[in-house]
């Protein structure tokens, strides 16, 4: 078994708890550079909206590439999994909500 293997094996639920982990610790860490980033183009993203839109932009990003992991199939699985879908939702309202629009 190797270290990652060993590592993804402890899972809250389907979800592997090392991938939680390192998401929120790569957006956290990220977060400054986002920013400054979006700001170029107008866009003022605090910092912890970052941490709020971690796991949407995950599910989207996983899609995009077409990497379908657990999480990405029980968010598109129409018939159950309500509760992720509805905390999905509200961790992309919160990560919108205090994005600005900055004005010349």
């Amino acid at each position: 078994m190797s270290t990652l293997e060993f590592l993804r094996q402890f899972r809250i639920l389907d979800y592997a708890v090392f991938d939680f982990v390192v998401s929120f610790l790569g957006i956290y860490l990220l977060s400054p550079l986002l920013s400054k980033l979006f700001l170029k183009i107008r866009l003022d993203i605090p910092k912890k909206n970052w941490l709020f839109l971690t796991l949407p932009i995950g599910i989207l990003s996983h899609l995009l590439v077409g990497s379908i992991t657990p999480m990405t199939a029980d968010f598109l699985n129409i018939n159950n999994h309500y509760i992720l879908k509805i905390i999905i939702l509200i961790l992309s309202f919160f990560g919108i909500k205090g994005i600005k629009i900055i004005k010349k």
